[in-house]
């Protein structure tokens, strides 16, 4: 008696982990073009399935070589999608261990943005929280300065050498300029969004970084966080969304900065 209560009560675990793992799966892909490619995939295994009732040895065959060189086409292609999972698995430890920004900094770095949006001068800046960015300061100019209103203004200006690209801020300094950030691949991003807003959006889906930036064309302000982009910030709460987001310590612990409205997926430019 007590052996088949055991037995139960492990199918009942798998059950939860299979549903839990495909869940998540599901959650990651909705909208990006892995979608189309496993709807591919489960024509394949329909007809393979047919073709195996019917004994239709040939064909058969045939969809086991195109089944196999489709796994691996998947692999090659993509390897962004699958690198991007990996590293959100480890994502919850790290996020653990990232420092919480002091006011002071975020302040700073506030006031900053709202200047340049009111001048309408593109920005974007990064926030390293558990996992490293390391890779992303490699593409760019390291400079480990202290963080001030004066250099953010000048880092973004038109007619500075860096203007274009993205600033990194981590460990409470501004270690890096003009690094290049890995555009997102979301298929249902709204085709009013700029470079920034895509690159931002890129680093928050490879990584748990806040990304900060700023419209050139509108002069507003958005934060991604996660994959989310909060459009339009008002100006006169963006210190605290930004200090909202900075001190969570998991995505599904924000308050109101990533909730109500599909960010990704506004028609505001």
């Amino acid at each position: 008696m007590t052996g088949s209560v055991v037995d139960f009560l492990k199918m009942i675990l798998e059950i939860l982990i299979i549903w839990t793992i495909v869940y998540r799966v599901l959650l990651f892909v909705q909208g990006t073009r892995v979608v189309q490619v496993l709807r591919g995939f489960l024509v394949l295994l329909a007809l393979f399935a047919v073709t195996t009732f019917l004994e239709l040895s040939v064909l058969n065959w045939l969809l086991t070589k195109v089944f196999a060189l489709s796994v691996l086409g998947f692999l090659i292609i993509f390897q962004p999608e699958i690198r991007r999972v990996l590293t959100q698995l480890g994502q919850t430890y790290f996020e653990l261990l990232a420092p919480v920004p002091e006011e002071g900094l975020v302040n700073k770095i506030s006031q900053s943005l709202l200047s340049l949006a009111q001048k309408r001068i593109g920005a974007l800046i990064a926030f390293e929280q558990g996992i490293g960015l390391k890779a992303f300061i490699e593409t760019g100019v390291r400079l480990d300065a202290a963080v001030t209103t004066e250099l953010i203004t000048t880092l973004f200006s038109p007619l500075g050498p860096l203007h274009d690209g993205g600033v990194i801020i981590a460990g409470g300094r501004v270690v890096a300029a003009g690094c290049l950030f890995p555009l997102s691949q979301k298929e249902n991003i709204d085709r009013q969004f700029g470079t920034r807003h895509r690159a931002a959006l890129g680093l928050s889906e490879e990584t748990d970084a806040v990304v900060a930036v700023v419209s050139e064309e509108t002069g507003k302000i958005s934060i991604a966080y996660h994959g989310e982009l909060r459009q339009d910030v008002a100006g006169s709460d963006f210190a605290f969304a930004l200090k909202d987001v900075l001190q969570q310590k998991k995505p599904e612990r924000i308050s109101w900065l990533l909730r109500g409205k599909k960010y990704a997926h506004s028609p505001r430019a």
